[in-house]
């Protein structure tokens, strides 16, 4: 089973509220969002899926949208989610390590839901170098991302888990780590997951 067909079979089998990743607001991704881009920032959220950050981000005024995952199922109920609204947000069907996204285009990249699942090398190096290329020198990574003493598997798929050094040294000297924060993330069945949020600015 490929990443597209593990990722639709997901969400074809649990509700958006249901996945151990929901959060019904990501308050520490606004928070960090808000505090490196004002309202007519261009942002795209990778893997943002069934997730509300774009719901959050259009109440708050911000109105240059791109959302970003490998499931069609999880943009559609996305898109139905918000209604007439989806149409001020630029959809994006495809799998991150293969896309072809516009040059320098960002000011933000949002990713709490991917980085951690590139088990292999190669598909890191791909995920990188398109951050890189399609952000605007200076712009911002905001990533986040199991920690160390979280768990090693996710959705029945083996994860990879990082600290600030460690996810520094992934991307590279094209970015420079800015803030870091630990997170404790609680699912909707009540489990505790460690994680590090840290953004990143495009050198």
């Amino acid at each position: 089973m490929n990443r597209q067909q593990h990722w639709e079979r997901v969400y074809g089998e649990k509700k958006a509220t249901q996945v151990s990743w929901y959060a019904p607001h990501l308050e520490r991704s606004i928070s960090m969002i808000r505090a490196v881009a004002d309202a007519s920032a261009e942002i795209i959220d990778i893997g943002g899926g069934t997730s509300t950050l774009v719901d959050d981000l259009l109440a708050a005024g911000y109105t240059r949208l791109s959302v970003l995952d490998v499931s069609e199922a999880a943009l559609a109920v996305a898109r139905e989610r918000l209604g007439a609204g989806a149409a001020r947000v630029n959809w994006l069907a495809s799998d991150i390590t293969k896309v072809t996204l516009p040059r320098a285009a960002y000011v933000v990249w949002h990713d709490r839901a991917v980085f951690h699942f590139l088990t292999e090398p190669a598909d890191r190096r791909e995920y990188v170098d398109r951050a890189a290329e399609s952000l605007k020198p200076g712009g911002h990574m905001i990533l986040a991302t199991f920690s160390l003493d979280g768990p090693t598997r996710c959705s029945g798929l083996d994860v990879v888990r990082y600290n600030a050094e460690s996810l520094s040294r992934e991307l590279g000297p094209r970015f420079a780590l800015r803030q870091q924060s630990p997170e404790v993330h609680r699912t909707p069945s009540g489990v505790t997951q460690q994680m590090i949020y840290c953004s990143f600015e495009r050198i």
